[in-house]
Parts: C-alpha cells; structure tokens; sequence
C-alpha cells in the first residue's frame, strides 16, 4: 500500500522550532520530488518547500526563506522540513505530497512540480503563546 505519513506537529511557543518528518511506504522514495503544503482554517492551501528527488533543486515559498530548511533521506525514505523562527501565521496543518514529475529549473531556479501523486494526511502545527 502506498502511504506518506507526517509526523512532528505539536504546539510551539512563537520563536520555537520544530522539525516535521514525511515518511513513505511503499514505493521507492527516490523517483518523487517531495513538496510540503500547509491550510490554515478558512484559507487555502498552499506550497511551502518541496525538494527534487535527487535532493538538488530546492524551492521555498518567500514567507519561510531563511526560517525553514528541506532535506531528505532517501535510505530512510523520509523527507523532512525543519521550521525555525516559528510565527503564529505558520500555524497550520502541514500535508506532505509526492510528485513523480521529472525536475525542470527556470533560471537556474528549481521549478515547482506541477503535479502530485500521493498525499499524506496532514499532521497539525499551531504556534502560540
């Protein structure tokens, strides 16, 4: 069966840290680049991070550059997007998404993957105080 469970989501002060997990079972995690998307309640989804199946190209929303980092494991079939510097609009549930689409850049820029095949279920980030 194939599956992408997220874990790591918890309650965090503002300022606070957290490092979520995106971890893939059955199918080889090494052909799919990894996008991260968050919803906060009331508002739509939208991209985070998402990282190449290679680990190369890296692309992050403007609103977590500098704070939040992708990488992946591929011999752990995991994916995992380190949040620092957590502020109250981070707040969200945070779904993982694998995409099978072959890498293209723009300007050197890793492109988005304009789609994706398998959706974890989310796993809930709330920053407060």
């Amino acid at each position: 069966q194939l599956r992408l469970v997220e874990s790591g989501g918890d309650l965090v002060q503002p300022g606070g840290s957290l490092r979520l997990a995106c971890a893939a079972s059955g199918f080889t995690l090494d052909d799919y680049a990894i996008g991260w998307f968050r919803q906060a309640p009331g508002k739509q989804r939208e991209r985070v991070s998402c990282i190449s199946s290679t680990g190369i190209g890296i692309n992050y929303v403007d609103s977590v550059k500098g704070r939040f980092t992708i990488s992946r494991d591929n011999a752990k079939k995991t994916v995992y997007l380190q949040m620092n510097s957590l502020k109250p609009e981070d707040s969200a549930v945070y779904y993982c998404a694998a995409s099978s689409t072959l890498p293209s850049y723009d300007r050197g820029d890793y492109v988005w993957p304009d789609s994706f095949d398998y959706w974890g279920q989310g796993t809930q980030v709330t920053v407060s105080s």
